[in-house]
Formats: C-alpha cells, structure tokens, sequence
C-alpha cells in the first residue's frame, strides 16, 4: 500500500464561521465519495486557508464528523502571494491506498475550480 495525496480547494464568500465549516464538510465530503476514502486510510490531513479566513479552524468541521475524530490534523495559512484567489480553503489528504496518482480524484469547487482547470471533473477510465 502507498500514501498518495489526494488535493482539494474551495472558496467562501466571506470570513463567516458557519460558511467556513459548511464549505469545508462539502469539500471533504466530495473528496471522500470521489475516491472511496475511509478515515481509517488516512494518515492525516493538511489544511490551508487564506489570510483573509480566520472566523474557525477549518479543523473543527473535519473533527465533528463520526469517524474521523483520530485523524490527525494541521492548519495553516497560505503563502499570501500577490494576486492569489481570496477566501480559499485547501486540503490535502495524506491516504493510504493501493491507487495510482492517475487514479486518485483531486476536487476543486467553486471559485477554486480556477486553481486547476485541467483537473477539474477529471475523470479516470
């Protein structure tokens, strides 16, 4: 079995607490059902988030789901590159997983489709 990186991003519309945590729930959510992902499989998550989100830990949504209170996570800002999509949230799961990396379902949503274009709704034969 591999650890593989399974990468998604979203976008809020403002610094808001409940629109933080639904937005990430949706996000995981989608990486999850995308690529037949169980909690036991991962061995952790990295989020990032944008300096303007600073309302919740994007942490807190992933905690409040049956299942995934052991898998550890980190939080973190993003580099503020000039230029950069506001009000984004990415998260990268570290997976433990028989896939290969064209296998593996990288989701972006939102205004975070921009990110990757050539990954979005990229689907594996």
């Amino acid at each position: 079995m591999l650890v593989r990186g399974v990468r998604g991003a979203t976008t809020v519309t403002a610094n808001d607490r409940e629109e933080i945590l639904q937005a990430t729930t949706e996000l995981l959510h989608q990486i999850v059902e995308q690529n037949g992902i169980e909690p036991e499989f991962i061995a952790s998550i990295w989020i990032t988030v944008t300096e303007d989100i600073d309302a919740v830990f994007p942490a807190v949504a992933v905690r409040s789901l049956p299942g995934w209170e052991l898998v550890p996570i980190m939080c973190s800002v993003e580099m503020p590159v000039p230029g950069s999509l506001p009000l984004c949230v990415r998260i990268m799961l570290h997976v433990n997983t028989t896939k290969g990396q064209a296998d593996i379902q990288h989701v972006y949503l939102n205004e975070a489709a921009k990110l990757r274009p050539d990954l979005v709704n990229r689907k594996t034969v």
